[in-house]
């Protein structure tokens, strides 16, 4: 059994695509970022950077005690090896399949993260850091789409690659994007929505996202945070 912590974010979505996909079974542990359920004292305790995805795997492969792995590419990775499915065995495919990764998670999540935030979220509107962040959104789309060109899947086959990526696309028209610009994105797109363990991830998160996760109060706990400022609620 694996415990996730979760909300229905883009990196929320990664790891319940993963899990239905390889047919584990599950617990989602409900996360609500919007209410400070990151900062209570045992989520901290498994996600020490205050951020969800996390799980708790309880029958790890090597046996002993339960695993602990916060970061939701770190989690693609662990299940990944744990049950040998959606990364390539070969020395190239698997390489490229953490390229595109870690590509990810250090660019299209980070950037289009500040996309969401500067054009949906900030209290002020900033020109320069919408366009910024619309333009960087919009070349990453460039760098996948050009990517895909004559490929089926961003690794060869179907991977925790296309699992990373997949979501971070779904809002694209809040990111301010034209799938129509990237004729081999939309296909690849459309290809991974029409995933069943996809919809059926997706449909997991509606279950929980039942009002906007953002409000004035919950923007404070969500953006107002140092690191004198987070205290561990009781």
């Amino acid at each position: 059994m694996i415990d996730l912590y979760y909300w229905p974010t883009p990196n929320g979505h990664k790891i319940t695509i993963f899990l239905e996909e390889a047919g584990l079974e599950y617990r989602i542990v409900p996360v609500n970022i919007g209410t400070g359920d990151q900062f209570k004292p045992a989520f901290l305790q498994i996600a020490p950077n205050n951020r969800m995805p996390a799980i708790v795997d309880s029958a790890p492969g090597e046996g002993g005690e339960a695993v602990s792995v916060f970061e939701s590419g770190a989690i693609l990775l662990y299940l990944a090896e744990k049950t040998g499915q959606f990364l390539p065995a070969d020395l190239r495919g698997r390489k490229t399949a953490l390229e595109w990764l870690f590509w990810q998670m250090g660019g299209l999540g980070p950037m289009a993260g500040q996309n969401h935030h500067f054009g949906v979220y900030a209290p002020e509107k900033i020109p320069y850091a919408i366009e910024r962040y619309v333009k960087e959104t919009n070349r990453l789309y460039g760098v996948l789409d050009r990517h895909l060109a004559g490929r089926d899947f961003l690794a060869g086959d179907y991977s925790i690659a296309d699992m990373a990526c997949y979501p971070w696309i779904v809002p694209y028209e809040r990111q301010q994007q034209n799938l129509e610009d990237f004729a081999d994105l939309k296909r690849w797109f459309a290809r991974i929505g029409e995933r069943p363990a996809v919809m059926r991830a997706y449909e997991k998160g509606k279950a929980l996202a039942t009002q906007p996760t953002v409000t004035e109060e919950s923007r404070k706990i969500l953006f107002g945070q140092s690191a004198t400022s987070v205290a561990p609620q009781t």
